[in-house]
């Protein structure tokens, strides 16, 4: 691996050979989301707790400020939204260019396995791997499943993520399942876990992010889960001991409402 793959990675990847990385890229299929119609807002008070922002570039140009900020993973794929016909139907959206100058330490890209546009999004990868991979820029794959939520099981993400590894990608994000370790087991690249829809309570978060750690996970990439929650900070914080210091989740609950209550 060249100095510069491998040091963009280290950006991201702290000592521990762990990340949590803050997605807020949801607006560029899902407009203003609940709780980031203002994302500079929403973020400031969580940058201290994240390793690395997953941004569009309209939104990291228009409110994330330049000066000491978090490693950029810059969302590159997109062009459908919500109302359209399928979510699947993405481009690449950013150019090689336009990556470099925004002096991004990684891009992300979704693939739609399984969906119409299986081949379309596996050769978005394939072409951006190419692009990125001559100028030491990872590539972080997106198993995404658009609304098909019930798609969600290790045979079919371990399928996924390991397409994903063959085609280049030097991250894989996808959701947790039952029989976690055997989606890990089968990707030969790092995977972080993905957050999905907004779940019921903290304890739901803390217990799947556990289990998908001590399986094989070497982070998370958690959004709505976060920023959605009714207590942001404490959320992060305790994601944040689960993540870099081995946190139960007694341990992470204990800690969120510590300081919940000390913030109250």
């Amino acid at each position: 691996m060249d100095w510069g793959m491998k040091n963009r990675l280290s950006q991201l990847i702290k000592p521990d050979g762990h990340c949590f990385f803050l997605p807020i890229d949801h607006g560029y299929f899902q407009g203003p989301t609940r709780c980031l119609e203002k994302p500079g807002e929403t973020i400031k008070p969580l940058l201290a707790y994240c390793d690395g922002l997953f941004v569009t570039r309209g939104v990291l140009r228009a409110v994330v400020c330049p000066d000491n900020t978090k490693p950029i993973i810059l969302r590159v794929s997109g062009a459908t939204s919500m109302v359209g016909k399928d979510l699947a139907n993405e481009g690449l959206t950013t150019s090689i260019e336009e990556i470099i100058r925004l002096n991004a330490s990684a891009v992300g890209i979704s693939v739609f396995i399984g969906s119409e546009y299986e081949h379309q999004t596996l050769m978005n990868l394939a072409k951006l791997v190419n692009e990125c991979e001559n100028y030491g820029i990872p590539v972080m794959a997106v198993t995404a499943v658009g609304k098909e939520l019930e798609k969600r099981d290790a045979r079919y993400l371990g399928l996924c993520c390991r397409i994903a590894a063959e085609l280049g990608a030097r991250i894989v994000k996808t959701y947790w399942c039952e029989d976690f370790d055997k989606v890990v087991c089968g990707c030969p690249v790092p995977v972080v876990i993905a957050g999905g829809p907004k779940c019921e309570s903290e304890l739901e978060v803390f217990e799947f992010v556990y289990d998908g750690m001590q399986k094989g996970a070497i982070g998370i990439n958690l959004g709505r889960n976060v920023w959605q929650s009714s207590h942001p900070v404490p959320m992060a914080r305790a994601l944040q001991a689960i993540i870099h210091e081995k946190a139960t989740v007694k341990q992470a609950g204990k800690l969120y409402n510590d300081v919940k209550n000390h913030k109250s």
